[in-house]
């Protein structure tokens, strides 16, 4: 797929088809996330690749934003080591990104479901919860889960209605840029 075509096309899929995502796609996706740059090139992230079904239908119960990866066949919790990096929330968002642009350029669907300061239930946090469900060590913070798939949804692609003109400014805020 040509570069800018992937911008276009990276929409949040939900719904997912009952196929396995290849290794080889796993492995590119995951090469794109460790291109990903990072402050200082400190390159805090670690990536948890969950493809066991029993696993991801208890992922998709950390929150309702995350129902969605119950149709899931694959799910990446993309996380950040604190103590590499005080920047590891941003670190791992470019990561995170790269995962969703890679996966679209494979022909797969991906969503971010957001884990960082949300709520499991009352008592406990959704990084909490999955820190237990996956052992993961403390330092280790848990930005998000990526469910990717084949698609089962159709969506269109983005379209340049979806330019903000409005939105970009020439040197000073309100001195606006002219795009044609």
């Amino acid at each position: 797929m040509e570069f800018f075509e992937v911008f276009k096309r990276r929409r949040s899929i939900r719904r997912f088809q009952d196929k396995k995502v290849p290794e080889e796609y796993v492995k590119k996706i995951l090469e794109a996330a460790f291109y990903s740059p990072s402050s200082r090139n400190r390159r805090p992230w670690h990536f948890i690749v969950v493809d066991d079904g029993d696993l991801i239908k208890k992922l998709a119960q950390t929150r309702p934003a995350l129902r969605f990866l119950e149709t899931a066949p694959l799910a990446i919790v993309v996380c950040g080591d604190e103590n590499i990096s005080s920047a590891w929330v941003f670190d791992a968002s470019i990561a995170a990104e790269h995962i969703q642009l890679a996966a679209t350029a494979l022909g797969l669907g991906a969503c971010w479901g957001h884990v960082l300061d949300r709520m499991h239930s009352e008592e406990k946090s959704a990084e909490e919860y999955i820190r237990e469900l996956l052992g993961i060590p403390r330092h280790i913070r848990i930005l998000c889960v990526i469910g990717i798939g084949y698609p089962a949804e159709e969506k269109p692609s983005h379209s340049e209605k979806e330019i903000m003109p409005d939105r970009v400014h020439y040197n000073r805020f309100g001195n606006l840029w002219k795009i044609e």
